[in-house]
């Protein structure tokens, strides 16, 4: 009896808690279910900005002057007079010659010198006196006139006789070799001994100043002619110095310390190659620049005063190839395509597809699509100048 109780107990407690269960959730089928909140991305708003452009390009350094030293007389070779790899001075003696030949004929000069001065003097005392006779008819007009053209040949030999006594006295300063310029000198090619002749074709030594240095690098016509189209539309606008700046990175990759400048372009176009040469000037105080060093030059040819640069990793590719950014635009997603010119750092340099002030996505991208509505928190934004790093892309269409 007391089984048949508890049993129907049990079912009676069961029933109720269904009605419960029931009544619990009639009652809340007649609310809404909450709106779920749009995601949050991270954007950065554009802001143009100052932007210098620049371009890459392979070079080569070459010494700022080079002198290569020959004999401007013979003779035998008596001294070496500087250590090899040495820094000279300009004016420095680097040889000696064997001067025994060039000072007696130095000597001989002078001494024909010493007689056409005597020579000289007596046909001055002769023209004088046969000028005074001749005006009493003393002589004749004949003789009067050879007197008076002995003198003008005396005078004339003794300016032959001065001028070989300075070629003299200049043949005998050419027997010590000296550098016409300042700079580190090469090995010599020569020894003492040695017999050498005027004007050789072997250089004796070459001394190469190396303090500044000069960097020839080639540009594309193509490149040249497009900086020049966008500077003369406006599009870009020149730095505004004169000269260009450049940078040089070395063969192992190191940035060098010293900036310089475009000294020169050239005026005329390799056929072969289709490029011109610029030259640059660069300080090299230390040496560390060598002639016929590999270098790669970063040069600075034009500033675009509103340039838009975005994040890397705010790009998106597609298939196709196309570039593209998702963009806030009243609190939904919108996608732009874009035109890329180059990089810069970690960004873009974007040429189409952007305006001031337009918000693009950073961060969370990856969770939204076009059209869906989204809460925008500033990523913060990029104001400073940077230096274009010259790596040009297709431009999409």
């Amino acid at each position: 009896m007391s089984t048949k109780l508890f049993a129907k107990s049990l079912v009676t407690a069961a029933f109720l808690v269904c009605l419960i269960v029931l009544f619990m959730l009639g009652g809340c089928s007649g609310e809404s279910a909450p709106t779920p909140e749009p995601p949050k991305v991270s954007v950065i708003t554009v802001q143009p900005q100052s932007q210098a452009l620049t371009t890459e390009l392979a070079g080569r350094t070459q010494a700022f002057m080079v002198a290569e030293i020959r004999p401007q007389v013979g003779g035998i070779v008596q001294q070496r007079l500087f250590v090899e790899g040495a820094e000279v001075k300009a004016g420095q003696a680097l040889y000696q010659l064997d001067a025994a030949s060039y000072k007696a004929a130095l000597a001989q000069a002078q001494a024909s010198l010493a007689k056409a001065r005597a020579t000289l003097k007596s046909a001055q005392a002769t023209a004088r006196r046969d000028a005074q006779l001749a005006k009493i008819d003393a002589i004749s007009q004949q003789d009067n006139e050879d007197a008076q053209a002995s003198l003008l040949t005396a005078e004339a030999e003794l300016q032959v006789a001065q001028a070989d006594v300075d070629t003299a006295r200049i043949n005998l300063a050419y027997t010590r070799i000296s550098s016409p310029v300042s700079g580190r000198i090469e090995t010599s090619t020569v020894t003492p001994g040695a017999l050498v002749v005027a004007n050789q074709d072997s250089a004796l030594t070459t001394v190469q100043q190396l303090d500044p240095m000069y960097v020839d690098v080639t540009q594309s016509t193509t490149e040249l002619l497009r900086l020049k189209r966008d500077l003369a539309s406006g599009v870009l606008q020149s730095n505004g110095e004169g000269e260009a700046r450049i940078s040089l990175k070395l063969d192992d990759g190191s940035l060098y310390a010293h900036e310089g400048r475009l000294k020169f372009s050239g005026v005329s176009v390799n056929e072969g190659t289709g490029t011109v040469t610029l030259r640059a000037q660069i300080a090299n105080p230390d040496r560390l620049l060598l002639p016929g060093m590999y270098v790669r030059a970063v040069l600075e040819q034009a500033r675009d005063d509103k340039a838009i640069l975005i994040p890397q990793k705010a790009v998106t590719r597609s298939a196709s190839g196309a570039t593209s950014v998702l963009v806030v635009v009243n609190g939904k997603v919108e996608q732009r395509v874009l035109s890329i010119d180059r990089a810069v750092d970690n960004q873009w340099w974007v040429t189409a597809g952007l305006n001031a002030g337009d918000q693009v996505i950073v961060e969370g991208g990856q969770k939204v699509r076009v059209g869906d509505a989204v809460v925008a928190q500033n990523a913060g934004t990029r104001s400073r100048t940077q230096k274009a790093t010259p790596v040009a892309i297709a431009q999409e269409g």
